[in-house]
């Protein structure tokens, strides 16, 4: 991926220092593993879990210590702030196309734990989006579990992640979000996953609608980029990851699409680069 001389947002948080990121939890590994277990077969959201578990403390009541990144460290913040504003610049196109304006998410980057108006996060839960406070989380130590533990490396991989997340920041200024949880009031946990599954796919195609705006205006890719993401797509399907963690697969408890739906609905996206072909809910899945 051509990136080096992109503009770096500067709606970059970095919180990789703070005393709060790496204090919240009491419980260690296996709360988190319960948490995870919680949101893949209840179908509860893992921030809230280990919110309600740890009596976490309010954010920002830490202290901050001096951070001092590496030097890949640092070139890895720079390229998610290159990713970033060129999020920011399709979006804004975009929306001011459709007669609207884009508002900008701040991303913020985390060491182990972090706090957020969703509850807390950790790096074993991977990035996330909050509505409540308009953020996208991120611990780039993320990127090295895609490549090592999930064998998908490459930075266009690792581009489609932050991009799949500044998505639910779209969905949350288009009001599907709320219409989301609005339509799961009073449904079954098979059927609200079901739901949450087409969120999570439309995200993955308003990441493919990114990839391809973003090279027709400034000509991002290189060859093996679009394989990269795929291959980062197959890696976090439900039936993959659910494969690996527990040896069986459990289809009614899905809340991201399989490997397959994934790779189908980033291609839709940056093959089409039209939003009206990102609209899953009309879709039979």
């Amino acid at each position: 991926m051509r990136w080096k001389t992109g503009r770096r947002s500067s709606n970059i948080e970095d919180r990789r220092g703070s005393r709060v990121s790496r204090g919240l939890f009491k419980g260690g590994i296996g709360t988190i593993v319960l948490a995870l277990a919680a949101s893949y077969f209840l179908g509860i959201n893992p921030l809230v879990f280990l919110q309600l578990s740890q009596g976490l403390t309010p954010a920002g009541s830490g202290t901050d210590v001096p951070y001092e990144p590496t030097p890949e460290e640092q070139k890895m913040a720079d390229f998610v702030a290159v990713v970033l504003a060129d999020t920011e610049d399709t979006w804004e196109t975009i929306f001011r196309e459709a007669g609207r304006t884009y508002q900008k998410p701040n991303l913020v980057l985390y060491t182990d734990r972090v706090q957020s108006a969703c509850g807390a996060g950790s790096a074993a839960m991977g990035p996330f989006y909050c509505p409540g406070d308009n953020r996208v989380y991120l611990d780039l130590a993320f990127f090295d579990d895609l490549k090592r533990r999930h064998g998908a490396p490459g930075d266009f991989a690792q581009a489609y992640v932050i991009a799949h997340e500044i998505g639910h920041h779209v969905q949350n200024l288009l009001g599907i979000n709320e219409q989301v949880r609005s339509a799961q009031r009073g449904l079954g946990k098979g059927e609200s996953n079901a739901l949450s599954v087409k969120q999570e796919l439309q995200a993955d195609c308003f990441a493919g609608l990114w990839g391809n705006h973003a090279d027709r205006s400034r000509q991002v890719l290189e060859r093996g980029d679009i394989e990269e993401a795929l291959d980062a797509a197959t890696a976090i399907g439900d039936d993959r990851l659910q494969k690996q963690s527990t040896g069986h697969v459990v289809p009614e408890s899905f809340t991201h699409g399989t490997s397959r739906q994934r790779v189908e609905w980033f291609k839709r996206g940056i093959d089409s680069g039209d939003i009206d072909s990102c609209n899953t809910f009309a879709a039979d899945i």
